[in-house]
């Protein structure tokens, strides 16, 4: 397990006043409206620390049509042609986990003051997932910041497609680690381990995971808007 110092990460890039909202079965209408709006981080001389070198344009999120699992949640995939009801995730890192770069998802939609139960998502096999990365970083009213990684939960074969697998995190499974109750100010989906770092699946190290069916509290993020690629040093997305 590898990771790069991402509290100051975090601190710098934008934080969203976020919650969780509970499991409770729950009409559509009155499901929240949760998003992950992709982001890349790019950092400058010295933002990762000693003896991190600075970042580089090798990062990249992006939702992407046919990249998914159908967003019903039930139909097998490859049995529909509308391929933004096939989004997934990509994130990317093409170089070395010391590189001072990330890519990832500012989780949206959130409200104050409601518990936090689960966290997860589905990954494709041959994909990146390990205990460093893809990872859900979560900020406390406190400033203390908590990882869930793609390998601190339970992990099942996704049941859409037996060449994706389901990561679930909770307090019961020791996915969560978080205190009981404590108010959480903002999460991201972090990805900073790149082609020099193996995971579960990927034993050569591809350097990018390709995620869907982001799960807050038991509601699933299956889509969204938005590609991040790399424009230049010290850039992070609000």
């Amino acid at each position: 397990m590898t990771r790069l110092p991402y509290k100051s990460l975090l601190l710098a890039s934008a934080t969203v006043a976020l919650a969780f909202t509970s499991t409770v079965a729950m009409a559509d209408s009155d499901k929240p409206n949760y998003k992950a709006d992709p982001f890349i981080f790019i950092g400058g001389p010295n933002a990762c620390g000693n003896p991190y070198p600075a970042g580089h344009n090798i990062v990249t999120s992006a939702w992407l049509g046919g990249m998914g699992l159908p967003d019903d949640g039930t139909t097998p995939n490859a049995t529909t042609n509308n391929k933004d009801d096939q989004q997934g995730l990509l994130l990317n890192k093409n170089g070395p986990t010391a590189d001072c770069s990330a890519a990832g998802a500012h989780i949206k939609g959130l409200k104050k003051k409601t518990p936090l139960t689960q966290l997860g998502y589905d990954y494709r096999d041959g994909t990146h997932c390990s205990g460093g990365a893809p990872r859900f970083n979560i900020v406390t009213s406190a400033g203390l910041v908590f990882s869930g990684s793609c390998q601190s939960g339970v992990t099942t074969t996704a049941p859409q497609d037996p060449q994706w697998k389901r990561v679930v995190l909770t307090f019961a499974n020791g996915g969560l680690t978080i205190p009981a109750g404590t108010q959480v100010d903002s999460i991201d989906v972090i990805y900073d381990e790149g082609t020099d770092t193996p995971g579960t699946s990927d034993p050569n190290g591809v350097g990018l995971a390709n995620i869907d069916n982001i799960n807050i509290n038991g509601v699933y993020i299956t889509q969204g808007h938005g590609i991040d690629e790399p424009h230049g040093h010290d850039r992070h997305d609000d």
